[in-house]
Parts: C-alpha cells; sequence; structure tokens
C-alpha cells in the first residue's frame, strides 16, 4: 500500500487524507498544534468547490454549520450607514467558520487516517524511490509520497523547494482576525468601516453568540516581526488602528484577550510546479491566493480533490499524476489569484476619494446594467475548472464466486 505524509492538518490536509484513503493509499498526516486547531474566520465555498463536498458526502453537513450571514453594511467613523453589500459579495454560495470546517473534515478521517499531532517535519530526503523523513520529534520514517498542506509559510516548501522569498509575492497589506464579544448586538450580519488603507470590522458568528473582528491594513514596506510571537502583532494592530472611530477602541479592547488571534501578511505563493520529485504541495502551500480573494478554501479543497484523483488515475504513478495535477490546477489558481489583485482596492481602499466612489458604486449597484456581471466576477473564477469524475474508477466490489 502506497503510503503518503500529509504535513497540515486545517483544510487541505485532512480533504487529502479523506480521498487517497478511499483510493486505497495510506495517508498520515502531521500538524504542529496538539489537536485539530479551532476558531478562525469565516471561509466560503463558490463553484466547483460546490460539487467536490457533495462528492466528499459532507455538504449537508457543511450547510448545518452554515454562518448564513446577510448584508454587510458599511460605516463611516460615526457608525452612519454608507452602503451595504448582499450575502454573496463576501460569502460565497455557502460560507462556514474555519474551525467548523476541520472539524467536519478530521471527523470523516480520525478512523481511516494515522494523525501524528504535535510533531512536524525537520528533514526530507528523497532518493527517487522514497522519502526518508525525520520529525522534530526525533522519529525517523519512509514513506513513497509527502506533500505539504502545511500553508502559506510551508515547511515542506521550504525543505523542498527552497526559501519562502522566491515564491512569495507580497500583496502589501496584512491582515488579522480573532473571536471577541457580540457587543452590537449583530444578527447574522457584519459591519465594516473604511478609513484611506485600512478596513475594520465585525460579524456575528455561532448563531450570533460570539463575533469575529477584522483589521485589514496596508504597509509601504514589509514588517520584520516574529510569527510565533502574537503578542508583539498585536502591538502592531493596536498601533495601526489608534485613534479611529466607531467601535474600533472596543474590538482593540477584545482582540487583546481572545482566545483564538491570527494575524499575517496578504501574500500569494507562485510556483512553475507544485511537485518536486515525490514531493507535492496543495491548498495554501502552493498556490496560496490570499484572504482577499475568498478562494483560499475552494482551491484547498478542490486542489485535495484533483491531486487524490490524478495519483488514483495514473495507477499511482506519481509522476505523471504531478504533471497532470500542474496542469488542471494552472488556470483555476490563476483565475483565483486574479480575483483577489482586483478586489483589493475595492475592500481597502487607498483613499477617500476611491472610498466615496466604492461606496456610490455599490449603492448603485441594484441600477447598474452591468451588475450581473460584477456579482458572477467571483463565481466565474471558482469554476474556472473542469473537474473530473475520479471517484467513477474507484474498483467495483469483488463477486463472490459460487
Amino acid at each position: 500500500m502506497t503510503t503518503v505524509l500529509i504535513s497540515g492538518a486545517s483544510v487541505a490536509g485532512p480533504a487529502l487524507a479523506y480521498w487517497l484513503q478511499r483510493y486505497g493509499y495510506s495517508p498520515t498526516v502531521v500538524e504542529r498544534a496538539p489537536a485539530p486547531r479551532p476558531g478562525g474566520y469565516a471561509v466560503d465555498f463558490r463553484g466547483a468547490s460546490m460539487t467536490v463536498l457533495e462528492r466528499m458526502g459532507i455538504l449537508d453537513a457543511v450547510r448545518a454549520k452554515a454562518t448564513n450571514m446577510g448584508d454587510i453594511t458599511y460605516v463611516n467613523e460615526q457608525g452612519k450607514r454608507v452602503a451595504s453589500t448582499p450575502p454573496s459579495a463576501l460569502s460565497g454560495e455557502l460560507e462556514i467558520l474555519r474551525g467548523d470546517l476541520v472539524e467536519i473534515l478530521y471527523s470523516r478521517t480520525a478512523d481511516t487516517t494515522e494523525y501524528l499531532f504535535g510533531d512536524s517535519i525537520a528533514s526530507l530526503t528523497d532518493d527517487g524511490s522514497g522519502v526518508d523523513v525525520v520529525f522534530e520529534s526525533g522519529l525517523t520514517r519512509r514513506f513513497d509520497l509527502v506533500i505539504g498542506a502545511d500553508g502559506q509559510h510551508s515547511n515542506v516548501r521550504r525543505l523542498a523547494f527552497g526559501p519562502e522569498s522566491s515564491y512569495a509575492h507580497d500583496l502589501g497589506y496584512y491582515v488579522s482576525v480573532s473571536t471577541v464579544a457580540n457587543h452590537l448586538g449583530l444578527d447574522h450580519t457584519g459591519q465594516i468601516l473604511n478609513v484611506p488603507g485600512k478596513t475594520v470590522g465585525t460579524y456575528s458568528a455561532r448563531h450570533n453568540a460570539e463575533a469575529k473582528a477584522l483589521f485589514y491594513f496596508t504597509a509601504k514596506d514589509k514588517l520584520d516581526y516574529d510569527r510565533r510571537d502574537p503578542e508583539s502583532q498585536k502591538a502592531i494592530i493596536d498601533e495601526q488602528f489608534a485613534g479611529i472611530g466607531w467601535e474600533v477602541p472596543t474590538l482593540l479592547a477584545g482582540m487583546r484577550q481572545a482566545p483564538d488571534f491570527y494575524f499575517d501578511s496578504i501574500t500569494q505563493i507562485k510556483l512553475d510546479s507544485y511537485s518536486r520529485g515525490r514531493v507535492a504541495l496543495v491548498g495554501d502551500a502552493g498556490y496560496c491566493a490570499s484572504s482577499l480573494s475568498g478562494m483560499g478554501t475552494s482551491l484547498a479543497i478542490v486542489g485535495a480533490y484533483v491531486l487524490a484523483g490524478e495519483l488514483h488515475a495514473a495507477g499511482g504513478d506519481h509522476v505523471r499524476a504531478f504533471a497532470e495535477y500542474d496542469v488542471r490546477m494552472k488556470d483555476f489558481v490563476a483565475a483565483c489569484q486574479k480575483l483577489a489583485l482586483e478586489g483589493a482596492m475595492w475592500f481597502i481602499p487607498g483613499s477617500k476619494g476611491f472610498m466615496k466612489l466604492r461606496n456610490l458604486t455599490l449603492r448603485m449597484m441594484p441600477y447598474l446594467p452591468w451588475r450581473k456581471v460584477i456579482e458572477q466576477a467571483p463565481l466565474k473564477a471558482g469554476n474556472a475548472i473542469e473537474l473530473r469524475t475520479y471517484e467513477d474508477q474507484l474498483p467495483r466490489p469483488a463477486v463472490p464466486r459460487p
């Protein structure tokens, strides 16, 4: 049985493990965290990813945990409404909290996949016939294939492809998300404030029992900070949003006490190929589109489906499978990454003048003759791939001889 080590137990990793075990592979998932990570921001699905959820048999489970988000209102520093967007603009066809999605994926794979929590890969040696892996715990094992599903700052990519700086394209923005109290009493909705170069907002979550605080800002120069030091990252947010009105002081206070906290640069990962020898990448590790695209989770779910499916279709020939995986994902990745570049200036306006133009456009949207083109752009990107039906090639159970 072909053994596959997957680094990362967020979305792409467990999704890949699900399909691999269905096709007769033996997947092992290693994750630095001590357990599946709860919390996190809302993630959404569009187009092809909805089809993959259905083929996985988890579409109903995801729908049961959907945020059911309504309109999002843009306000000024006095809290006055200046514009709004319909649910589909920011929430896609289906939206769920990342932690809830992780829980669903883990529950579907825990009994068929070996999980190694609290550990990480220290080194990889691909000798052509297999990959020798040394873990940070000191454990050593050999696998037929290794897959990096470990996010934007992928450890596997660094070990097998080289330094992150060779593939990271910084878009000049930073983002932070935290769980805070729903002090505005939001009912399946959210509010967003823009000032030039900054976006701050909050939306209700878990049936209005809590809320998420969002902070986005631009930076002329790349910030120097420790990715493993959340307190220094919170200090950056404090400094960036100090003195801004509306509910910002309350959201900053909630961010400082949040049970979860996320902060990172908004960066895209671009590679000519998603594999090197017996090592491949999936999700943000291979083709991070950035949070501004709204397509990161769709890319992860679809990428896992295609990678596992091509391995199955190639009869385990990883060279042929990885090459076909590259071809099938290329246009989809490009469409999703382009969406982020186009959406950034609308979501984080750089000037007061453009903010006014954006708000006017949103207010006029129902009356614009080309509104359908604008509204359908994210869905068009979400469908920029033709999915094969790999699972139809699963062998039929043997019929016992009489």
